[in-house]
């Protein structure tokens, strides 16, 4: 089998909320692939993966957001900065740096230099087979560097939730016109976004429905085949972001609290919003049920969904339009053998369906997220039920060993053609 070279474009990396990108990238490299990565900027998170230090992974990332950040605002200092970028780097690509100045076909990107800018980190690198982007946005940057003849491998675009909503919101579906129309495939999580794309505009023949994924082995040695007897636990993992719905989380979990004294909720985590919702904890006189632990190392939160009854992801598309793709921590807790709550929103119920692999409720309706959790918890004699459906559903449909099998076979099938 070619082994293929593989460059990942990504926003941030590594980051503990994007696991995904991390399986996959381990993925290939246990396969035996090359794979290069490119990112905008590293997360700011307190923990690193242990994955990351035991494939050298960051011995192979390249940052490249300081490129655009660093540049000038005063157009002078720009243009004069411009110049000595191209006296230093012209000669490693001399077509791409005059293509970046092209203003009839980039018109104000390359008239402001933005584009010289953008490719500087990219020159030099060598060549890919495949150019993978995950979200939309690098989808569009990795069309560019093939345009301007950095890179010419094909180009593969993965979208997930924020890309498909609140990007599309703020800058329009004709965003992603040149994307559609020169990439090579895309790679939407679910069939939502799928289906989603296809009303965009984009060819059906080019989209491929490619599921995240999670070591089902791993998860299923500390598979819990039996609840905590004195209490109950509940846990939620996720950075603490609107669409995330901790807060109605926190709203359900207050309003069952009096009739559930065992009842304990855990929120690993952290974000823009921890200062309000530790301010709604004390609002709703929760103190002593709930506890903010903050962000934990993956073999933390192993442990913690160990010592977990039930796992509530209460998903929501925020007030700016920002909306999930599927959680990969519902897909951990049901390879666990952990009953997970969540909400019908993106593409969630075609991971749980409600009362057969765990409960859902309508989005942002705390009542009805609360009655769901109530029901959860009385009815203990379904959840062996659940656990067997729940994780047979991930071995299924969200086995990262399967799936990044199929992600490489898919990458040889579209180098073999470009051969040909």
């Amino acid at each position: 089998m070619k082994k293929l070279k593989i460059a990942f474009l990504v926003s941030v990396f590594p980051s503990l909320s994007e696991t995904f990108v991390l399986n996959q990238i381990t993925g290939l490299i246990a396969l035996g692939h090359a794979v290069d990565i490119y990112a905008i900027e590293r997360s700011n998170d307190s923990k690193v993966h242990e994955d990351v230090e035991k494939y050298g992974l960051m011995s192979r990332i390249n940052y490249y957001g300081e490129a655009i950040t660093n540049m000038p605002v005063r157009r002078l200092d720009r243009l004069l900065k411009g110049i000595i970028l191209l006296f230093n780097h012209f000669h490693e690509n001399p077509r791409a740096f005059i293509n970046s100045l092209n203003i009839f076909k980039f018109k104000r990107e390359a008239a402001s230099f933005r584009i010289l800018y953008k490719i500087v980190p990219f020159v030099g690198k060598g060549d890919y087979d495949v150019l993978y982007c995950h979200f939309g946005p690098n989808g569009n940057l990795g069309i560019l560097l093939k345009d301007l003849r950095i890179f010419s491998g094909k180009v593969v675009t993965v979208f997930h939730g924020y890309d498909m909503s609140l990007y599309i919101r703020e800058h329009g579906k004709e965003k992603y016109d040149n994307l559609f129309k020169k990439g090579d495939l895309f790679l939407p999580i679910s069939e939502r976004w799928k289906n989603e794309l296809i009303s965009w505009g984009c060819r059906e023949d080019k989209i491929l429905v490619h599921r995240m994924g999670v070591d089902v082995e791993k998860y299923r040695s500390v598979n819990r085949t039996a609840g905590n007897e004195d209490r109950t636990i509940i846990i939620t993992i996720a950075r603490f972001v609107e669409k995330k719905g901790i807060r109605y989380g926190i709203e359900a979990v207050g309003r069952i609290a009096d009739k559930r004294p065992d009842l304990e909720y855990r929120i690993i985590g952290d974000g823009p919003l921890r200062d309000e919702l530790e301010s709604y904890v004390d609002k709703l006189n929760i103190r002593e049920r709930v506890q903010m632990l903050g962000w934990k190392s993956q073999e933390e939160i192993l442990r913690c969904m160990m010592d977990s009854d039930i796992l509530l992801a209460p998903s929501v598309t925020s007030k700016d339009g920002d909306q999930e793709g599927i959680p990969v921590v519902l897909m951990e807790a049901m390879a666990m053998g952990i009953p997970v709550v969540s909400t019908y929103h993106s593409g969630i119920p075609e991971l749980v369906q409600d009362g057969v692999t765990g409960f859902l409720a309508p989005e942002g309706d705390v009542t009805a997220l609360a009655e769901k959790l109530m029901y959860c918890m009385e009815h203990r004699e379904l959840w062996p039920s659940i656990r067997k459906e729940g994780y047979e559903k991930i071995l299924e449909n969200y086995n990262i060993h399967k799936l990044n099998s199929r992600l490489a076979d898919i990458f040889l099938q579209l180098h073999s053609h470009q051969e040909k």
